[in-house]
C-alpha cells in the first residue's frame, strides 16, 4: 500500500508539472533588443548673414560750442550713422550774406571743433550735398571738409563723389545728392543713376541721401512732380528717389523740407522722403511740426535687402536740443502721411515705431 501511494504521488506531481512547462512552450519568443537608431550628426553651423545696422537723421545745423546730442546718443549708436550737415566747421567771415545779410539770408557755421562733437554722438557719415555747405565759400567747404576728416568722419555730396566704409565684410557706398553746383546734382536723373550705378558695382550696399523738396511746414506731403522753393527748382522727389532704387540704390534717406514726410516702399527698398530737423543750436525754426523730428534705424543684409526698421521718436526742445519723445508724435504724424501719400505702397508703421 505504501508503495502504491508513492507510485500515484509522483505520477500527480509529474501531472502538475507538465502545465506550466506546456504555456510556456507555446509562448513566442521575445523580440530580440535592438540598438536605438543613431540619429544624423547636425550639419555644422553654416556663417551667420552678415547684417549691417543704419542710423539716420535730418538736418543739422550747429552755430557754436556746445554738445546737442547728448540725450539721442544710444539712439544713434549702430554701425553706420548718417546726417546732413547743413551749415560749415570754419572760421572763414566772408559769408554769402555779405556783410549787411540781407532779410531772409542765412549763413550757418560752427567752429571746426565741433567735427568731434559729431564723432561723439556716434555720427560716422555726414552729407554735404545741401544749401548750407557752401555758405562760407570754397574756404568754409575746404575748411569743412578738413575738419571732419581730421575727426575720422566720412562725408559725401561732392560733385561725382561716392563715399565708402566697411563694415562686417560689407562694403558700404554712399551718395548725395542736392540741387546745387556745388553738389552732385540730383536735377539730372540720368547722371544720378549712373553714379549710382557705378557705385552698386563696387560696394554691397549702396545709401542715397538726397537733400530736396521744398520748405515749411506745410510742406509735409510728398507730391508728383517737381518742386520749388522761393523760385528755387528743389527736384522732382518721386521720381528722383525711384530712378535711384533702379539703379542700385538699397535705401535712400531724404531732408532739406525741416519737416517730417512718409515713409515709401519702391522695389523692396525704403524711401525716407524727409527726416526733417535734427538738432540746430538757435539756428532752425522748431516751432510746431518743424520741432518734430525722428531718427531712422534700419538693419539691412549684405546685399541691400531689408531686415527690420525702426522710427525713433524725437522732439526738438530749447532752440534745437533733440531728445526723446514719450509722446510718440512723429509716429502719428509719418503713418498718416504715409498712408496719404503713398497708399498701397506706404509703410506701415506698428505701435513703438516698427516698420512693415
Amino acid at each position: 500500500m505504501p508503495l502504491l501511494l508513492l507510485v500515484l504521488g509522483a505520477l500527480v506531481l509529474s501531472l502538475a508539472g507538465a502545465a506550466p512547462l506546456a504555456a510556456v512552450a507555446d509562448e513566442p519568443d521575445p523580440p530580440p533588443i535592438r540598438a536605438p537608431t543613431a540619429l544624423p550628426d547636425p550639419p555644422p553651423p553654416g556663417p551667420r548673414p552678415r547684417v549691417i545696422t543704419i542710423a539716420a537723421a535730418g538736418d543739422i545745423a550747429l552755430s557754436g560750442p556746445g554738445d546737442p546730442f547728448t540725450s539721442v546718443r544710444r539712439a544713434l549708436r549702430a554701425d553706420v550713422a548718417l546726417g546732413n550737415l547743413e551749415g560749415t566747421l570754419s572760421t572763414a567771415v566772408a559769408s554769402k550774406c555779405g556783410g549787411a545779410p540781407a532779410a531772409g539770408c542765412y549763413a550757418f557755421r560752427a567752429p571746426p571743433s565741433s567735427a568731434r562733437v559729431l564723432a561723439r554722438a556716434g555720427f560716422t557719415v555726414l552729407n554735404l550735398a545741401n544749401n548750407h555747405a557752401n555758405d562760407y565759400g570754397s574756404t568754409g567747404l575746404a575748411q569743412t571738409t578738413a575738419a571732419l576728416a581730421a575727426a575720422h568722419l566720412g562725408h559725401t555730396g561732392r560733385p561725382g563723389q561716392v563715399a565708402y566704409r566697411r563694415i562686417h565684410r560689407v562694403r558700404i557706398a554712399f551718395v548725395g545728392f542736392a540741387p546745387y553746383p556745388w553738389a552732385q546734382s540730383l536735377l539730372d536723373l540720368h547722371a544720378a543713376a549712373r553714379l549710382v550705378h557705378r557705385a552698386a558695382e563696387r560696394a554691397d550696399v549702396v545709401v542715397v541721401t538726397m537733400h530736396a523738396g521744398a520748405e515749411g511746414s506745410d510742406r509735409a506731403h510728398v507730391r508728383p512732380g517737381e518742386e520749388y522753393y522761393l523760385g528755387e527748382r528743389r527736384g522732382n522727389v518721386v521720381a528722383f528717389a525711384h530712378t535711384v532704387v533702379r539703379a542700385g540704390a538699397d535705401l535712400v534717406v531724404g531732408h532739406g523740407p525741416h519737416v517730417l514726410r512718409g515713409l515709401e516702399w519702391y522695389r523692396g527698398r525704403l524711401v525716407a522722403y524727409s527726416l526733417g530737423n535734427f538738432a540746430g543750436q538757435h539756428t532752425l525754426s522748431t516751432a510746431g511740426v518743424l520741432g518734430t523730428s525722428a531718427i531712422l534705424r534700419v538693419k539691412l543684409h549684405a546685399d541691400g535687402t531689408f531686415v527690420r526698421g525702426r522710427l525713433v521718436p524725437v522732439r526738438l526742445v530749447g532752440g534745437g536740443t533733440p531728445t526723446l519723445d514719450p509722446s510718440h508724435a512723429a509716429h502719428a504724424l509719418v503713418r498718416r502721411l504715409s498712408r496719404e501719400d503713398f497708399h498701397t505702397s506706404a509703410v506701415r508703421m506698428l505701435r513703438g515705431g516698427t516698420l512693415r
